[in-house]
Protein backbone atom coordinates (compact mmCIF):
# COMPACT_ATOMS: atom_id res chain seq x y z
CA UNK A 1 0.00 0.00 0.00
CA UNK A 2 1.28 3.24 -1.09
CA UNK A 3 2.46 5.27 2.12
CA UNK A 4 0.80 8.75 2.47
CA UNK A 5 3.29 11.55 2.81
CA UNK A 6 5.04 11.57 -0.70
CA UNK A 7 8.62 12.32 -1.22
CA UNK A 8 7.80 15.67 -2.80
CA UNK A 9 4.85 16.86 -0.43
CA UNK A 10 3.83 19.89 -2.68
CA UNK A 11 2.22 20.47 -5.94
CA UNK A 12 1.57 24.18 -6.65
CA UNK A 13 0.42 24.66 -10.35
CA UNK A 14 1.13 28.33 -10.93
CA UNK A 15 2.76 30.45 -7.51
CA UNK A 16 2.19 33.76 -9.94
CA UNK A 17 -1.79 32.81 -9.51
CA UNK A 18 -2.67 30.89 -6.47
CA UNK A 19 -0.94 30.26 -3.27
CA UNK A 20 -2.65 27.59 -2.42
CA UNK A 21 -0.41 24.23 -2.04
CA UNK A 22 -1.58 21.18 -2.70
CA UNK A 23 -1.12 17.36 -0.61
CA UNK A 24 -2.17 14.74 -2.58
CA UNK A 25 -2.46 12.36 0.26
CA UNK A 26 -5.17 15.00 1.93
CA UNK A 27 -8.33 13.67 -0.33
CA UNK A 28 -6.86 9.83 0.48
CA UNK A 29 -6.97 10.76 4.25
CA UNK A 30 -9.33 13.27 5.57
CA UNK A 31 -12.35 11.62 5.46
CA UNK A 32 -10.89 8.62 7.63
CA UNK A 33 -9.28 11.79 9.85
CA UNK A 34 -12.27 13.09 10.24
CA UNK A 35 -14.30 9.76 11.57
CA UNK A 36 -12.02 9.11 14.20
CA UNK A 37 -12.19 13.00 15.41
CA UNK A 38 -15.72 12.91 15.86
CA UNK A 39 -15.24 10.38 19.14
CA UNK A 40 -12.90 12.90 20.78
CA UNK A 41 -13.19 16.12 19.34
CA UNK A 42 -15.38 18.53 22.11
CA UNK A 43 -18.80 19.96 21.29
CA UNK A 44 -17.61 23.45 21.83
CA UNK A 45 -14.34 25.49 21.62
CA UNK A 46 -10.92 25.68 19.78
CA UNK A 47 -8.71 23.40 17.57
CA UNK A 48 -5.63 24.44 17.43
CA UNK A 49 -4.03 22.51 14.42
CA UNK A 50 0.02 22.52 14.61
CA UNK A 51 1.69 22.30 11.27
CA UNK A 52 -0.98 22.99 9.40
CA UNK A 53 1.37 22.39 6.37
CA UNK A 54 -0.52 23.46 3.09
CA UNK A 55 -3.89 24.48 4.91
CA UNK A 56 -5.96 21.49 3.47
CA UNK A 57 -6.64 19.44 6.08
CA UNK A 58 -7.85 22.52 8.32
CA UNK A 59 -10.53 23.92 5.58
CA UNK A 60 -12.34 20.06 5.44
CA UNK A 61 -12.54 19.73 8.81
CA UNK A 62 -13.16 22.78 9.23
CA UNK A 63 -16.38 22.45 7.43
CA UNK A 64 -17.08 18.76 8.84
CA UNK A 65 -17.02 20.25 12.57
CA UNK A 66 -18.63 23.70 11.90
CA UNK A 67 -19.48 23.97 15.59
CA UNK A 68 -15.84 24.27 16.56
CA UNK A 69 -13.53 27.41 15.96
CA UNK A 70 -10.26 26.53 14.47
CA UNK A 71 -6.38 27.89 14.71
CA UNK A 72 -4.49 26.88 12.44
CA UNK A 73 -0.66 27.19 12.61
CA UNK A 74 2.57 26.77 10.45
CA UNK A 75 6.15 28.08 10.92
CA UNK A 76 6.54 28.84 7.15
CA UNK A 77 5.27 31.70 5.69
CA UNK A 78 4.69 30.01 2.46
CA UNK A 79 2.78 27.50 4.55
CA UNK A 80 0.46 30.44 6.14
CA UNK A 81 -0.35 31.97 2.93
CA UNK A 82 -1.42 28.38 1.51
CA UNK A 83 -3.62 28.29 4.71
CA UNK A 84 -5.18 31.23 4.62
CA UNK A 85 -5.71 31.16 0.95
CA UNK A 86 -7.65 27.18 1.66
CA UNK A 87 -9.51 28.51 4.59
CA UNK A 88 -10.56 31.97 2.86
CA UNK A 89 -14.58 32.51 3.44
CA UNK A 90 -14.91 30.35 6.41
CA UNK A 91 -16.03 32.28 9.47
CA UNK A 92 -14.60 29.68 12.08
CA UNK A 93 -11.15 29.52 10.99
CA UNK A 94 -8.98 32.16 12.48
CA UNK A 95 -6.14 33.38 10.73
CA UNK A 96 -3.16 31.22 10.76
CA UNK A 97 -0.09 31.93 13.20
CA UNK A 98 3.60 31.09 13.58
CA UNK A 99 3.88 28.24 15.79
CA UNK A 100 7.25 26.36 15.77
CA UNK A 101 6.25 23.30 17.91
CA UNK A 102 9.46 23.35 19.66
CA UNK A 103 9.69 26.96 20.91
CA UNK A 104 9.60 27.54 24.54
CA UNK A 105 6.79 30.09 23.77
CA UNK A 106 3.49 29.59 21.79
CA UNK A 107 1.01 32.31 20.32
CA UNK A 108 -1.76 30.42 21.65
CA UNK A 109 -2.04 30.43 25.21
CA UNK A 110 -4.73 27.61 25.47
CA UNK A 111 -6.96 25.55 23.13
CA UNK A 112 -9.46 22.62 24.30
CA UNK A 113 -8.47 20.18 21.22
CA UNK A 114 -4.96 20.08 19.53
CA UNK A 115 -4.41 17.87 16.39
CA UNK A 116 -1.16 17.69 14.90
CA UNK A 117 -0.99 15.21 11.39
CA UNK A 118 2.05 14.11 9.65
CA UNK A 119 4.40 15.87 11.70
CA UNK A 120 6.09 13.96 14.14
CA UNK A 121 8.05 11.95 12.12
CA UNK A 122 9.12 14.77 9.49
CA UNK A 123 10.59 16.87 12.38
CA UNK A 124 13.67 16.43 14.79
CA UNK A 125 12.77 14.38 18.06
CA UNK A 126 12.82 17.82 19.75
CA UNK A 127 9.50 19.27 17.86
CA UNK A 128 7.85 15.95 19.06
CA UNK A 129 9.39 17.14 22.64
CA UNK A 130 7.97 20.85 22.34
CA UNK A 131 4.53 19.81 20.47
CA UNK A 132 4.29 17.50 24.08
CA UNK A 133 5.32 20.09 26.45
CA UNK A 134 3.46 22.56 24.80
CA UNK A 135 -0.13 20.96 24.68
CA UNK A 136 0.76 20.25 28.35
CA UNK A 137 0.79 24.09 29.10
CA UNK A 138 -2.26 24.87 26.68
CA UNK A 139 -5.00 22.05 27.06
CA UNK A 140 -7.55 21.88 29.85
CA UNK A 141 -8.25 18.71 31.71
CA UNK A 142 -9.10 16.10 29.57
CA UNK A 143 -8.51 18.32 26.55
CA UNK A 144 -6.89 16.00 23.80
CA UNK A 145 -4.11 16.33 21.84
CA UNK A 146 -4.95 13.97 18.84
CA UNK A 147 -1.16 13.15 16.47
CA UNK A 148 -1.96 11.02 13.08
CA UNK A 149 0.63 9.67 11.13
CA UNK A 150 2.82 6.25 10.97
CA UNK A 151 4.48 4.94 13.61
CA UNK A 152 6.42 2.21 15.12
CA UNK A 153 4.79 -0.30 17.44
CA UNK A 154 6.43 -2.72 20.38
CA UNK A 155 4.72 -6.64 19.39
CA UNK A 156 3.49 -4.84 15.69
CA UNK A 157 4.48 -5.99 12.94
CA UNK A 158 5.89 -2.70 10.57
CA UNK A 159 4.63 -3.05 7.17
CA UNK A 160 6.94 -2.73 4.35
CA UNK A 161 5.95 0.37 2.71
CA UNK A 162 6.88 1.81 6.54
CA UNK A 163 9.96 0.18 7.10
CA UNK A 164 10.87 2.09 3.49
CA UNK A 165 9.43 5.30 4.21
CA UNK A 166 11.45 5.34 7.50
CA UNK A 167 14.47 4.44 5.56
CA UNK A 168 13.70 6.93 3.40
CA UNK A 169 13.11 9.79 6.01
CA UNK A 170 16.64 9.22 7.30
CA UNK A 171 18.25 9.47 3.85
CA UNK A 172 16.73 12.83 3.84
CA UNK A 173 17.49 14.22 7.42
CA UNK A 174 19.13 11.80 10.20
CA UNK A 175 16.86 13.98 12.42
CA UNK A 176 13.66 12.50 10.63
CA UNK A 177 12.08 8.95 11.30
CA UNK A 178 8.85 7.04 12.36
CA UNK A 179 8.72 7.09 16.15
CA UNK A 180 7.89 4.75 18.32
CA UNK A 181 4.51 4.87 20.38
CA UNK A 182 6.03 3.61 23.72
CA UNK A 183 8.92 6.59 23.27
CA UNK A 184 5.87 8.98 22.26
CA UNK A 185 4.17 7.80 25.57
CA UNK A 186 6.66 8.51 28.01
CA UNK A 187 7.67 11.43 26.63
CA UNK A 188 4.36 12.27 27.09
CA UNK A 189 3.69 11.55 30.41
CA UNK A 190 6.29 13.98 31.66
CA UNK A 191 3.92 16.93 30.56
CA UNK A 192 0.99 15.02 32.09
CA UNK A 193 -0.62 13.90 28.92
CA UNK A 194 -1.71 10.02 28.67
CA UNK A 195 -2.26 7.92 25.64
CA UNK A 196 -5.99 6.55 26.21
CA UNK A 197 -6.49 5.47 22.51
CA UNK A 198 -5.04 3.69 19.33
CA UNK A 199 -7.05 4.06 16.45
CA UNK A 200 -5.59 1.94 13.21
CA UNK A 201 -6.21 4.26 10.37
CA UNK A 202 -5.53 3.30 6.67
CA UNK A 203 -2.34 3.09 4.80
CA UNK A 204 -0.68 1.78 7.70
CA UNK A 205 -0.63 5.25 9.92
CA UNK A 206 -2.28 5.38 13.28
CA UNK A 207 -4.03 7.64 15.27
CA UNK A 208 -2.69 8.47 18.91
CA UNK A 209 -4.95 10.36 21.45
CA UNK A 210 -3.59 11.61 24.66
CA UNK A 211 -5.63 13.06 27.03
CA UNK A 212 -4.50 15.69 29.42
CA UNK A 213 -4.42 14.62 33.15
Amino acid sequence: MTQETDAQPWIVADVDVDVRKHAPATLRNREAIAAALRKVLPMTGLVLEIASGSGEHCAYLATVFDHLEWQPSDPDAGGRASIAAWCDGLANVRPPVDLDAAAQDWPVARADAILCANMVHISPWQATLGLLDGAGRVLPTRGPLILYGPYLRDGHPTAPSNEAFDQSLKSRDRSWGLRRVEDVAVAAGHHGLVLGEIVEMPANNLTLVFRRD
